[in-house]
């Protein structure tokens, strides 16, 4: 599951009664993580208390309110070291076989960035031209920087992580990187992340702070620091930094529509919330089946069954064994009379 989308997706207190809350803790990084399905209000009396104030001057952002288009796709297979992490345009598609491959299907077209990394090598970041598609080959150079290796460490050690012990061992190595390079935008982001899921949210928006004094426009950094709003209920600036991650990543953030979708839905704004997951959905390519749960339920609270019903059957054919499908399984037929009724003509 893409690790920005699952860790934007946290349980949630209102998440309807027929799906229990297990099956609702994904680990936000395939995300938005873990990756269950939403919340925000579960939170302490004395974890509020340690709410960091943030106010911005809101600007809305139109493109959340449209639909995905449909365009022609493309598929390019990333040909690099074994076990190699590759990301597209930010969003972490997956990891090379043994043989060092990867599959990325469904590539839009125009301009993408690859970025790809793998343990002991220097990170590596290409562009990829609108005409270019087959086989990608990004070769990897060693290195023996002590900084970027602390740095791949941490990465390991949060996505490994279960425990609020492993997250502090996490924290510690991303630590060791920045006192190494001081100036290391995704270590701070990185340490953001974790101290997030220690609930530290003033130390939490301090690394977002440190993040942007070493990259002013950093999409990511806006959208975790949305995510930490978020946390603290404090869905209006929340709001703000999720649209000011769309604008910097020129659109294309899809854990930014995803925590939008999740403060729509909360807050009872169903069709923004439903423009929102369908937005993610396309920006991820069907890589994130767990966002058509999301939508059908949001499509449920609309009485729109019909659209509920195929969200949800989506969701099955891309993941037939996934957690949450029993709980899909149990109400589709259900849905389906629910959508024959509303189809059926008045009786006079």
């Amino acid at each position: 599951m893409n690790e920005t989308v699952k860790e934007e997706m946290k349980p949630r207190s209102s998440t309807p009664a027929r799906f229990p809350s297990q099956f609702f803790s994904f680990s936000l990084f395939a995300l938005f993580i873990a990756l269950g399905i939403l919340a925000a209000s579960s939170f302490t009396h004395a974890q509020k208390k340690q709410k960091p104030a943030r106010a911005r001057k809101a600007t809305k952002v139109a493109s959340t309110k449209t639909q995905p288009s449909t365009v022609a796709v493309k598929s390019i297979t990333v040909k690099s070291e074994s076990q190699a992490v590759v990301w597209l345009d930010e969003v972490r598609r997956g990891t090379t076989n043994e043989s060092g491959q990867f599959e990325i299907t469904k590539v839009s077209p125009g301009r993408h960035t690859l970025r790809v990394r793998a343990a002991g090598f220097a990170e590596r970041t290409v562009s990829l031209l609108p005409a270019q598609r087959g086989v990608v080959d990004v070769p990897l150079t060693r290195t023996t920087n002590e900084a970027e290796l602390a740095f791949q460490r941490a990465e390991d050690a949060r996505a490994r992580a279960t425990s609020d012990e492993a997250r502090g061992q996490a924290a510690e190595l991303y630590r060791r990187a920045l006192q190494l390079r001081p100036r290391f935008a995704p270590a701070h982001v990185g340490l953001a992340r974790v101290l997030l899921d220690l609930n530290d949210y003033e130390a939490a928006l301090g690394e977002v702070d440190e993040a942007r004094k070493d990259r002013p426009v950093y999409a990511e950094a806006s959208a975790v620091e949305g995510r930490i709003l978020r946390a603290t209920s404090q869905n209006d600036e929340a709001i703000v930094a999720y649209e000011l991650a769309i604008r910097e990543a020129r659109g294309f953030q899809p854990e930014a529509y995803t925590g939008l979708g999740i403060i729509y839905e909360e807050q009872g704004k169903y069709e923004e919330a439903a423009a929102a997951y369908l937005k993610a959905i396309a920006q991820l390519a069907d890589t994130e089946p767990v966002l058509y749960e999301l939508l059908g339920r949001t499509y449920e609270r609309l009485e729109k069954y019909k659209e509920a019903v195929a969200a949800y059957e989506k969701y099955l054919q891309l993941a037939p064994n996934g957690k949450l499908a029993p709980a899909i399984e149990s109400v589709i037929e259900q849905l389906r009379k629910q959508a024959a009724e509303q189809d059926a003509p008045p009786i006079n």
